[in-house]
């Protein structure tokens, strides 16, 4: 597949040879040979990826965003004045959207980056092989997750081994040849290396590793994409590995739910986040659903009554809302410079009480105890008894506006604004770019 992206970044390019000062490299660039040829420059690499990872268009807000968008149910609105965005939320994109383009060339960029990392990991210091090989195991299997709930039919939908899923690039991309026009795998195989990605980082990674992705991190990830294939007993097994370890290292649910957003340092229940300051990091969630009064936009996204009114009186998180530029707005998103959660402990107990409820099991607590251990700290009642449908509303009100409503939505074969869970504009475009780039070998989503 011909990517058609200019990697002017210092980890995933390879620049000509050149006597000639016309032909230096950008400052920004460093030619292949030199970046990849040591173990501290190879780590400089990794930390890059974690840097490309966190732009605006991947986890630094948009892929969030969309999910919300195509969910929307009259629940939230955009009342922005991108066009981009308001054709995701009315599910009428056109294959020239450049929001849609950009989150798959950064996905994409980040990729390549994880494959360059992986190509030259024998360079590495022996004792740091695992966890750097781990970390770009982890960012290109989460990449792929990523990409493959959103331009491709969900894993719901059936049909994997016949519906197109996302072109595999396994290997690093230095040059264009034929070699490069890679067309898309079935959505079977895409989730096959995705399960492949992340059980091996999960195998790789160390239990703790500061802000970057750890053993938790993985397992997390990998319940959620269990949760997607309807495999419960994997999806519970691996989220109570991310609870077992995470809490082990002192990771606990905050002592009330505002206290898990708006934070200058990850919180106590933030397994991944992406860190943004002043100085560094995108954060668009605050940027689109946030108002000028705090630096936002002009509160591009609002919120619905029939939203608001799924939460009981006295829900901690009914009092995240606020109202601002004339409309109700999610206070998850209030400030600017704070981190950007991605997994949080909290989802991880929904999914194990859910997946246990289905199976039948009580793997590390029983699916009463974890519900009520998430409403006990939203400050409402316990339940005395719990039913599959009380699980998922829990899980509905914890993770709202998040960015798990359409995986949510797809999985459990629901509709969104008229729109069945595997309709076709329940799916986003491949940009028009990527398959003229490719000569046809990618092809098109259906309805577009």
């Amino acid at each position: 597949m011909k990517l058609n992206i200019f990697l002017i970044i210092i980890f995933s390019v390879i620049i000509a040879s050149c006597d000639k000062k016309l032909d230096l490299l950008p400052r920004q660039s460093v030619a292949e040979e030199v970046a990849l040829n040591s173990d501290a420059n190879i780590k400089k690499v990794l930390n890059g990826a974690y840097d490309a990872v966190s732009v605006g268009s991947v986890y630094g807000g948009n892929i969030l965003l969309y999910s919300e968008l195509l969910a929307a149910n009259d629940e939230i609105r955009w009342e922005g004045t991108f066009n981009q965005p308001r054709e995701i939320w009315l599910k009428s994109m056109i294959t020239t959207n450049s929001f849609v383009r950009d989150t798959w060339l950064a996905a994409y960029d980040v990729i390549n980056i994880a494959n360059n990392i992986i190509s030259a990991v024998d360079i590495v210091n022996a004792a740091d092989q695992n966890r750097v090989k781990g970390e770009a195991l982890f960012l290109r299997g989460s990449m792929y997750f990523e990409l493959v709930k959103l331009y491709a039919k969900p894993y719901s939908a059936g049909n994997v081994s016949s519906n197109d899923g996302i072109p595999l690039v396994l290997t690093p991309t230095r040059g264009i040849d034929e070699s490069s026009y890679v067309p898309r795998s079935s959505v079977e195989q895409t989730y096959a290396q995705i399960l492949s990605d992340l059980t091996e980082a999960e195998n790789l990674l160390p239990n703790t590793n500061t802000v970057y992705a750890d053993k938790a991190v993985a397992a997390g990830i990998l319940s959620r994409v269990y949760l997607q294939m309807e495999r419960f007993a994997e999806a519970r097994d691996a989220a109570d590995r991310a609870i077992t370890i995470a809490t082990a290292a002192g990771k606990s649910l905050t002592a009330t739910y505002a206290a898990a957003f708006n934070n200058a340092s990850n919180s106590s229940e933030d397994l991944f986040a992406m860190q943004v300051s002043a100085q560094d990091g995108a954060n668009n969630m605050h940027l689109y659903w946030s108002i000028p009064t705090f630096g936002g936009r002009d509160g591009d996204v609002s919120i619905g009554a029939s939203h608001t009114a799924l939460y009981s009186a006295g829900d901690e998180r009914l009092a995240m809302f606020y109202t601002g530029s004339g409309a109700t707005r999610s206070g998850k998103w209030k400030l600017q410079y704070s981190k950007l959660p991605i997994l949080r402990l909290a989802e991880l107990y929904l999914t194990r009480a859910e997946a246990n409820f289905r199976e039948g099991t009580s793997v590390g607590a029983t699916p009463l105890q974890d519900v009520n251990r998430i409403r006990q700290r939203a400050g409402v009642a316990p339940l005395g008894a719990v039913t599959l449908a009380d699980i998922l509303l829990e899980r509905k009100l914890e993770l709202a506006h998040e960015g798990q409503a359409v995986h949510d939505l797809k999985r459990l074969r629901l509709s969104a604004d008229g729109f069945a869970f595997d309709a076709n504009e329940m799916v986003l475009p491949i940009p028009q770019r990527e398959i003229d780039a490719s000569r046809n070998t990618i092809t098109q989503n259906d309805g577009y």
